[in-house]
């Protein structure tokens, strides 16, 4: 079965070179038929054929929602091979028709993101999760000077959910550790790609015609001329001025002041000690004329933004699911009927606090700022993901916590969870609390810099200190 799929996908990627060609043989001569689905195409397809089709193949083996993002994947690439066969017989159009040609690329991007948030229940979202962090890699084609490190970065950002794929599945079934080292090999395969034929931005042709989007280009008469610019404005005289005086006589009355030198003060009036404000105070309080001069800085009332939609509150159990949603202010939020199969997910609630009472699978806290936990026992994980300033308090026992993109977390442990295991990452200013034996708790700050060593065999990593 896998054998066939592999062949079908090779078919497909075939069919669609030879209609690239054809489409560019049509209408731009033998230059453009010989050489449209040049080096960079074809290297191109061997990633599709390559690492995207074995990525294929696994996907189908699991089934699936995995199955489902893995064919959006499929046309993701499938719409940037179509750009990479435009560019490579045309040349660079401009940036209206360039966002026009990317818009294909752009919306699967988007598809593939919209996927994993409507499936957020779904038993892979670690995979669809994965994928969604990942797939704007394919967004190297806007980026230069440097879109090789653009993918990497976004292959860095699906490293927390491919290594949670690969800890649940590891002992269960090799299939998914498989899918994971395909659906890594994708982006590092095209680092590859792109370092040898885009090193410093998508490579367009320098002869034949400027991109067009489909349907979107000029008109074949060509769009009208621009009207010519209008006359520059006369030069200024500066012979007039504004009050109407003559120019000369101005100037030389001007010429004649500064070339007293000292003597120009000579008509200045002097004033007397009882006429100066400073040193008489009577006169502190009256009111002189007006005086003339700029006038103080008011700033501009400034349009009031639209404030954002709000969406409702939200705190029900759906299934096996504690939904707590939109949460504003809410500083008594409790849930007290849990079993040991259910789970809770806290997204985006804002200065509230969460008590979750019982035994319970897994809690998992996503986007949430200033919010505050308090669970008794937890048999699985809890996860601290895209959140600012949280705390969390243990009463039971809690195996581990999960801290990722996360600024500002402290966790205070309960005598019974001293054992739990912390993991982070591209998190700061995370602290523990360890309870002491008078009821006290004693801070203690998780690393974030850390020292990388080869030791002759393999690197070794430890925490640092930074010196202050």
């Amino acid at each position: 079965m896998a054998d066939l799929a592999g062949l079908v996908q090779r078919l497909e990627v075939a069919v669609g070179r030879l209609e690239s060609m054809s489409s560019s043989g049509g209408g731009g001569g033998p230059a453009a038929g010989s050489g449209a689905v040049g080096v960079y195409v074809e290297a191109y397809d061997g990633l599709i054929s390559g690492p995207l089709a074995q990525y294929f193949t696994l996907s189908q083996k699991i089934g699936g929602d995995v199955l489902k993002h893995a064919e959006m994947m499929k046309q993701a690439f499938t719409s940037q091979r179509q750009l990479l066969a435009t560019a490579s017989c045309s040349q660079k159009p401009s940036d209206p028709a360039l966002t026009a040609l990317l818009a294909p690329v752009s919306k699967a991007i988007q598809d593939v993101q919209a996927f994993r948030e409507k499936n957020r229940s779904s038993p892979f979202f670690n995979h669809l999760s994965a994928v969604s962090e990942s797939v704007p890699a394919l967004g190297w084609v806007a980026m230069a000077p440097k879109p090789g490190p653009y993918v990497k970065e976004m292959q860095d950002a699906a490293m927390f959910y491919t290594n949670r794929v690969l800890k649940d599945y590891k002992e269960k079934d090799k299939t998914h550790v498989e899918w994971v080292n395909a659906y890594v090999c994708i982006w590092t395969e095209l680092q590859g790609y792109i370092k040898q034929h885009h090193t410093t931005g998508l490579s367009w042709s320098k002869t034949g015609p400027v991109a067009a989007a489909a349907g979107g280009g000029a008109p074949r008469g060509g769009a009208p001329a621009p009207p010519p610019p209008g006359p520059p404005p006369p030069p200024m005289d500066l012979d007039k001025s504004s009050g109407g005086d003559s120019g000369p006589t101005n100037r030389n009355a001007l010429f004649a002041s500064i070339n007293k030198g000292a003597d120009i003060t000579k008509g200045l009036k002097h004033v007397s000690d009882n006429q100066k404000t400073h040193k008489n105070p009577e006169l502190r309080g009256q009111t002189g004329p007006s005086v003339s001069g700029p006038k103080p800085f008011t700033p501009r009332p400034t349009a009031t933004a639209s404030p954002a939609r709000s969406l409702p509150p939200v705190l029900e159990l759906d299934g096996k699911k504690w939904k707590v949603e939109n949460q504003e202010g809410a500083q008594n939020l409790v849930i007290n009927d849990t079993e040991l199969k259910q789970v809770v997910y806290a997204f985006k609630c804002n200065n509230s606090t969460l008590q979750v009472k019982g035994k319970i699978n897994s809690i998992t806290l996503d986007n949430c700022k200033k919010m505050g936990l308090v669970f008794d026992d937890v048999v699985g994980i809890v996860e601290v993901i895209n959140c600012r300033d949280v705390k969390i308090q243990v009463i039971g026992k809690v195996p581990t916590i999960s801290i990722n993109k996360t600024d500002g977390c402290h966790v205070y442990l309960s005598k019974d969870s001293l054992s739990c295991e912390i993991v982070s990452a591209k998190s700061s200013e995370m602290n523990v609390l360890v309870p002491n034996k008078d009821g006290e708790f004693t801070e203690i700050p998780v690393p974030e810099q850390f020292k990388t060593v080869w030791d002759g065999s393999k690197l070794v990593t430890t925490a640092t200190e930074i010196a202050g």
